[in-house]
C-alpha cells in the first residue's frame, strides 16, 4: 500500500514538473551553473520510511536551510538566555540579506535572516572556526543520518561576493553581538551555507524536527525536545522570509528555504518534508518548492492547525480471529500521517494473511486523505492477490455508490464470516 502514497508524490511532481516560473539565484555566481530543471520531491514519515520522486538524490547546497540547525545547535549548547541576549525571534518583514537590527536591542529581529544566522554561528562555543564549523557539520549530518559534503566551488564563490554579508557582521561586531572576529565568523557561515544535501537528506532533517530532536532513522536523539520547540516556532514566523504569512497561512508548516532552491517543512510529531527546485522567486523561496508544499499541505490536511489530535490515533489491536485473516483494529482522529502507517503495516504484514479487515468503528475524525488512502486498500490488496475488508457502520471511510458496497461490513463478526465464506470458495495463497 506504500505504493499509493508514492504513485501521489509522482503525480504531484509530474503536474508541476512543466512550471518555469522563477530565476536562479545570480547573486553568488556558482548557483547559475545548477540545472534548472531539477526537481526533487522526498517524504519521511515519523518512523524514518521515505519516499521519493523526482531528482530526490540530487545534491545542492544547504544555503539558508542551514539557519534553523545553527540555531538550534546554539540553543543547545549554551542555552534560551545566551541565546535571546543576541538574537531576537520576531519576524523581521525584510528581505533575507537586509541589513539591518532591532531598533531598540541592537541585535538581529530572528535567526532566520542573514544577521540572525551570522549571529547564531558566533554562538556555537569553539576554540576556532575550524572547530565551530566541525561542530556545525556535524550536528547537520546527525540530523540527516550520514557525513554531509562541502562544496569548495560555491563556497569560493559565495565569500568571493559576499560583501553585504561582510557588511551585516560588521555592523553586528559594531554593536557587541559577535564577540569573536568577524571575518572567522563569516567564513565559518560561508561554509555552512555550502554544505551540500539532497531533497532526502532534508526530509530526513525535518523528520528529526518532528521528532522532538530525535533522528528517526538512527533513533540517535540530536537534540532536546525544548529546543526543537523553540527552533520550530521561529521557524513558524520567520523561515519563509517576508513571505512568512502567506506560507503559514496556506501551508501552515514549520518551514525554511535556501536559495539553492530546497525547502524543509515539518509536521511536528508526523513528518518531514524535503524540496528541490532551483527556480526562484522575487522573495528567494523555491517557486515549485511553493507549490508542492501547498498542494501537499491542501490535498493532504497537514496544516498543523487541523492535525493537532493525530498523535492519539493509531493502531489499537491486531489479532486473528481465525487463521489467515487479520484484523486491525484502529481508534483516535485518523489523518494521513496516521493512515500511511496503517496501510504501511498492512503491506509489511502480508504474507501472514489472506484476508485483512480495517475496523474504524472507533475513529472520532478521518480526513480525506487518510479516507483515500483506506479506501484504496482493498483494491491494492486484491492486485496482491489478497482480500481487503472494511468495519465501517457509520461509513465514514467508504462513502454509499462508491463501488465497495461488498467490502465494507457493519460489524467486525460479519466481515470474519464473508472473510471465511470467500476463502472456503476460492482459496487464496
Amino acid at each position: 500500500m506504500a505504493e499509493l502514497v508514492q504513485r501521489y508524490l509522482d503525480d504531484l511532481v509530474a503536474e508541476y514538473a512543466g512550471v518555469s516560473d522563477g530565476a536562479l539565484a545570480d547573486y553568488i555566481p556558482e548557483l547559475t551553473q545548477v540545472d534548472p530543471s531539477g526537481f526533487g520531491l522526498t517524504l519521511s514519515s515519523s518512523d524514518g520510511f521515505l519516499y521519493e520522486s523526482g531528482d530526490a538524490r540530487t545534491e545542492f547546497t544547504i544555503q539558508s536551510i542551514s539557519k534553523p540547525f545553527t540555531y538550534a545547535l546554539a540553543l543547545d549548547q549554551v542555552g534560551e538566555d545566551a541565546v535571546d541576549a543576541k538574537i531576537g525571534v520576531e519576524p523581521s518583514g525584510e528581505a533575507f540579506n537586509e541589513i539591518s537590527v532591532d531598533d531598540k536591542t541592537k541585535t538581529p529581529k530572528n535567526p532566520m535572516i542573514n544577521a540572525g544566522a551570522i549571529a547564531s554561528v558566533a554562538l556555537v562555543p569553539a576554540a576556532g572556526p575550524d572547530e565551530r564549523f566541525a561542530k556545525i557539520r556535524d550536528f547537520y549530518s546527525a540530523c540527516a543520518s550520514r557525513p554531509l559534503e562541502f562544496d569548495e566551488d560555491v563556497y569560493r564563490s559565495e565569500k568571493a561576493t559576499g560583501s553585504r554579508n561582510r557588511a551585516i557582521a560588521y555592523m553586528l561586531d559594531s554593536f557587541g553581538v559577535l564577540a569573536d572576529d568577524p571575518d572567522e565568523v563569516l567564513d565559518v557561515y560561508f561554509r555552512q551555507c555550502s554544505l551540500r544535501v539532497t531533497s532526502a537528506d532534508l526530509a530526513r532533517m525535518g523528520a528529526t524536527l518532528a521528532r522532538g530532536g530525535v533522528n528517526p532513522q538512527t533513533g540517535r536523539r540530536v537534540t532536546s525536545t525544548r529546543v526543537v520547540q523553540r527552533t520550530l516556532s521561529v521557524m513558524v514566523t520567520c523561515g519563509m522570509y517576508n513571505a512568512a504569512g502567506d506560507w503559514v497561512s496556506a501551508v501552515g508548516m514549520p518551514a525554511k528555504s535556501g536559495v539553492g532552491g530546497g525547502i524543509v517543512a515539518v509536521l511536528p510529531g508526523q513528518l518531514g518534508i524535503g524540496v528541490y527546485s532551483p527556480l526562484l522567486d522575487g522573495r528567494g523561496n523555491s517557486v515549485r518548492g511553493v507549490l508542492v508544499c501547498r498542494s501537499l499541505s491542501e490535498r493532504l490536511g497537514l496544516h498543523f492547525l487541523t492535525v493537532g489530535r493525530e498523535s492519539r490515533s493509531t493502531i489499537r489491536a491486531i489479532h486473528e480471529p481465525v487463521e489467515r485473516v487479520r484484523v486491525y483494529e484502529l481508534h483516535g482522529d485518523l489523518m494521513f500521517a496516521g493512515a500511511e502507517r496503517v496501510a504501511r503495516i498492512v503491506d509489511r504484514e502480508a504474507d501472514e494473511f489472506d484476508v485483512a479487515i480495517v475496523d474504524v468503528t472507533r475513529i472520532d475524525t478521518i480526513n480525506d486523505a487518510a479516507r483515500a488512502l483506506l479506501a484504496g486498500m482493498s483494491a491494492d490488496l486484491g492486485a496482491g492477490g489478497k482480500r481487503g475488508f472494511v468495519v465501517d457502520p457509520d461509513r465514514i471511510v467508504i462513502r454509499p455508490d462508491r463501488g465497495y458496497d461488498d467490502v465494507v461490513f457493519g460489524t467486525v463478526d460479519d466481515a470474519v464470516v464473508s472473510a471465511q465464506r470467500v476463502l472456503r470458495a476460492n482459496p487464496i495463497g
